[in-house]
């Protein structure tokens, strides 16, 4: 059969090669557009066809199949370098062991000015993803970073993105502002977070940046882009918007990041990452940073990054609770939630001043819940989709601050949010994905301190029994019967490109969905 299927496909290329090439001339790209070959780029019998299989010149044949055995030796020789450090840190890629990326031991050791160190100030020295992180990324190296949130990954790429810039700045011929550096985020909050950060850290070097998001009006962000920065950060949806307008000009971005890449993927926003991707220079400088590594993040890396980009994984690429963090699964039934979760809060929140997070799955059910503590007397906010990004922001920040230590989330904030000290996680609602429990159990149990996540577990979410089970066990917690009861089988998906080495996120999640806010749309 697959001899057959050789021939086949040799008598399929001398009949086309008879068709293109009976008047003696080439195929030019412009007639391959044109005549759209869907044949180019498809496998028969085991054998690829491109356009190289149109050429009649035997010496050209004969040159390409000698580069691309020069490619092949090329990257057997150069990647999958790997070290592999004693907290934890496991670094892969060509040349790691040059001596210029030996990871860091202080922030002096960069050799970076004292203005761009000046943020860094507070700290003993640099966390496990800096240290490992900026030698690479100073260098200009493609970057893939794997680090859960709180690790110190903002600074880690924007420490070198600030550097970058200061550096293009003195080849510029021009005193005119334009973006040298893009950071795209999945959400609002998380955006605003990174500008937070960034914004402060690139005040003594006077770095400028912006951060566009949608849910808010585009006046004023129209107005800082006009007046110059060097940093764009922003949600896929609205920066797409002010390309559009032609108000975002990207054509001389030299540094792309992707921050939490997995959950923009998961929210839908691929199309809109590629296009955006496209507008900047093609000469870039692309970090990819995320806390899971799914095959559909691993294959959008592999068009946009390097072949031989750096990995740096801190802690797990796979699927890991933080250990830090007591898990509690209960399960029970669906009308039995809010009288349970009065009785959790009376025992987790009993001082009224800890603060204690809420996950809810839907943005009707974060309001309803809300609205059910608050006539019972509990001090409460809340965060979701449905609110306009002002009440979302004024909620947050009284969380954070203490005012009102109690708050009902959906997922929009269970990924890269920074809110320290959160003592207890409730999952009211157990999410779609095992992944997004393991990111939402996350808020807490941060910075070396412990952490307790109460999670209610229903009958309609038994196809994820069997993934919780392997967290919950992976990290020595204890796990339930009536949750044994529903099964310990994990259905997993394999690529037919990549086996099953690359976690995919549960084969019973319903497709992405691009997430949209209902204020999205304000001007």
């Amino acid at each position: 059969m697959q001899m057959d299927l050789k021939l086949l496909s040799s008598a399929l290329r001398c009949i086309l090669k008879q068709h293109f090439f009976s008047s003696g001339s080439h195929l030019s790209s412009s007639s391959e557009k044109k005549h759209g070959f869907k044949l180019i780029g498809q496998s028969i019998g085991g054998v690829r066809l491109s356009l190289n299989d149109f050429d009649e010149s035997d010496e050209n044949k004969k040159k390409k199949k000698q580069k691309k055995e020069e490619e092949i030796k090329k990257n057997d020789d150069g990647v999958d370098e790997v070290r592999e450090s004693e907290d934890n840190v496991v670094v892969s890629g060509k040349d790691i062991s040059d001596s210029k990326y030996k990871a860091l031991n202080s922030f002096s050791e960069s050799k970076l000015s004292d203005e761009l160190l000046e943020c860094c100030k507070n700290f003993s020295k640099p966390s496990p993803i800096q240290s490992n992180s900026w030698p690479f990324l100073l260098h200009g190296r493609d970057f893939i970073g794997i680090a859960k949130t709180g690790s110190g990954k903002t600074l880690a790429f924007g420490i070198p993105a600030m550097n970058h810039i200061l550096n293009k700045r003195k080849n510029k011929t021009t005193k005119k502002v334009t973006p040298l550096c893009l950071v795209l985020s999945p959400t609002r909050e998380l955006a605003q977070q990174i500008y937070d950060v960034i914004s402060d850290a690139g005040k003594p070097s006077g770095v400028r940046s912006v951060c566009v998001y949608g849910g808010t009006s585009k006046g004023p962000q129209i107005s800082a882009m006009k007046s110059g920065v060097d940093i764009v950060i922003g949600t896929p949806g609205r920066l797409r918007d002010l390309i559009e307008m032609g108000v975002c000009q990207l054509q001389e971005v030299s540094l792309v990041v992707l921050d939490e890449a997995d959950r923009m993927l998961d929210m839908g926003f691929e199309p809109e990452v590629r296009s955006i991707l496209s507008k900047t220079s093609s000469v870039r400088q692309v970090v990819m940073f995320s806390a899971t590594w799914p095959i559909a993040v691993n294959q959008l890396s592999q068009e946009f990054i390097d072949p031989h980009p750096v990995k740096v994984v801190v802690g797990s690429e796979d699927l890991a609770a933080n250990h830090d963090v007591m898990q509690i699964v209960e399960v029970l039934e669906d009308r039995a939630r809010d009288e349970r979760l009065v009785t959790l809060l009376e025992k987790y929140h009993k001082s009224r001043r800890n603060r204690v997070l809420v996950f809810v799955l839907y943005k009707k059910e974060a309001s309803r819940v809300e609205s059910m503590l608050q006539r019972r007397g509990w001090k409460v906010v809340s965060i979701s989709g449905d609110k306009q990004q002002r009440a979302r922001t004024e909620a947050l920040q009284l969380f954070k601050d203490g005012s009102s230590p109690l708050l009902i989330a959906t997922d929009v904030a269970a990924r890269g949010l920074d809110i320290p000290d959160v003592e207890v996680v409730i999952n009211y609602s157990f999410p779609l994905t095992t992944e997004d429990y393991v990111h939402r159990i996350g808020r807490t149990g941060r910075a070396g301190k412990k952490g307790v996540a109460h999670t209610f577990f229903m009958k309609e979410n038994k196809a994820l029994s069997g993934e919780l089970i392997n967290v919950l066990r992976e990290a020595g917690q204890n796990v339930p019967t009536n949750l044994l009861n529903f099964g310990t089988h994990v259905k997993k998906k394999e690529s037919k490109l990549y086996g099953a080495h690359f976690k995919e996120i549960s084969a019973d999640a319903p497709k992405a969905t691009k997430i949209t806010f209902d204020s999205d749309n304000e001007d």
